[in-house]
């Protein structure tokens, strides 16, 4: 079988990929080594930058989120009992959009399957020959039985233990990463959000996010240790830590029910260079993870399906191969911006083991300057609502 982009990986990044190529006539084969199912049952953030609500549209999936979505101008930073409004339309003229990634995913399967695009299931025992050649390949076992695929490049979508990464030589391949000595609870529960828009909030006690899915289901996370497990946390004890580290206004009428889900996520910073080797691309958490404060996961996953789609539309249609040539550059870059962010919202806004009264004196002074600083306040919007791409 031959195809011209092979996908590994059928998450949002590489749904979002095919549907742009597929789109624009290049044929693609996306395989997924777990069920459509178990894609959709997973559970992610959901604050989408302009840039991906922009290129939704563009993949022809953007109607539901345009009627469901929640469009969100600002949020709400919070240290102790000072608040910080910070206004995106005000300092960007932008805006984001609040809409599960759940959803999204929905939105893009549905779309994919009414192009009747080629996708496979549970696939097995996943590898790529020959990437630095003329001639790649994808081989995979399904039900038993081993297929092979030839095409002209292959699209590493398939997340950060995935098989795309570690298929690039040692010798290339240059890794960065910081890990974060503390996790994030989250819950889900079918209540009324506190408040209609995010708030990050930082205490002594530590860092805790208001957060929504829609009107009737919100999400609400709190840090903790490292190795903490949710099977240590009631949710009577979920909600009064909540209580204790959010403004006291929103403690104070925060709507409290049953958790439908309940997970700990790590936290880390990492960058893979580069993010292509041969007629191989990196796409996403294959290249590189942000902690979730500042929500950059999903939103630098899309701006490297940007330049990525760009560059083979470029080439199928041009023959010149100066997108998919800068492509490591120009996604990298940008990444490495977004880093920067998620890495000084995290530094700003929790508490760490190791902090000194300098350390968190200098938190407060941050605090004040963002405060007292529409300058300050521009630049975190500007981050916030996206980057250029």
């Amino acid at each position: 079988m031959r195809t011209q982009v092979i996908i590994i990986g059928g998450g949002p990044s590489g749904l979002l990929l095919g549907q742009l190529l597929d789109r624009s006539g290049i044929e693609t084969v996306t395989l997924e080594r777990k069920s459509k199912a178990y894609v959709l049952s997973r559970i992610r953030a959901g604050v989408l930058e302009t840039g991906l609500v922009d290129q939704l549209h563009a993949a022809g999936v953007g109607e539901r989120l345009k009627a469901e979505g929640f469009v969100h101008d600002g949020t709400v930073i919070s240290y102790g009992d000072t608040q910080i409004r910070v206004d995106f339309a005000e300092h960007t003229n932008a805006n984001v959009t609040v809409y599960g990634q759940t959803e999204v995913t929905h939105d893009l399967y549905a779309a994919r399957e009414a192009l009747k695009a080629q996708m496979v299931f549970d696939v097995e025992n996943v590898q790529i020959e020959d990437a630095d050649s003329d001639a790649p390949s994808v081989v995979y076992t399904k039900d038993g039985t081993q297929h092979r695929i030839t095409c002209d490049y292959i699209a590493g979508c398939d997340g950060f233990h995935g098989v795309s990464r570690k298929t690039i030589p040692d010798t290339v391949l240059r890794e960065y990463e910081k890990v974060y000595p503390f996790g994030w609870l989250g819950v889900l529960s079918e209540t009324p959000p506190v408040h209609d828009e995010l708030i990050y909030a930082s205490s002594k006690a530590g860092f805790a996010l208001c957060s929504m899915r829609n009107e009737n289901l919100s999400r609400y996370y709190i840090q903790c240790a490292i190795d903490d497990s949710p099977q240590n946390w009631t949710d009577d004890a979920f909600w009064t830590t909540l209580r204790e580290r959010i403004p006291q206004e929103y403690a104070e009428t925060l709507v409290t029910g049953p958790s439908i889900e309940k997970s700990i996520a790590p936290l880390r910073s990492f960058v893979s260079e580069p993010m292509r080797w041969g007629r191989l691309f990196l796409c996403g958490d294959a290249a590189h993870i942000v902690p979730p404060t500042g929500a950059k996961g999903l939103n630098t996953a899309a701006s490297d399906v940007h330049y990525l789609s760009q560059g083979l539309i470029q080439y199928y249609d041009t023959g010149d191969t100066g997108g998919i040539d800068n492509y490591s550059a120009k996604a990298l870059a940008r990444v490495w911006k977004a880093e920067r962010f998620s890495w000084w919202m995290t530094s700003l806004l929790h508490q760490f083991p190791d902090q000194s009264e300098f350390d968190l004196r200098m938190q407060q002074a941050e605090i004040d300057f963002l405060q007292s600083s529409d300058q300050a306040q521009a630049v975190l919007a500007q981050n916030y609502v996206g980057l250029p791409y």
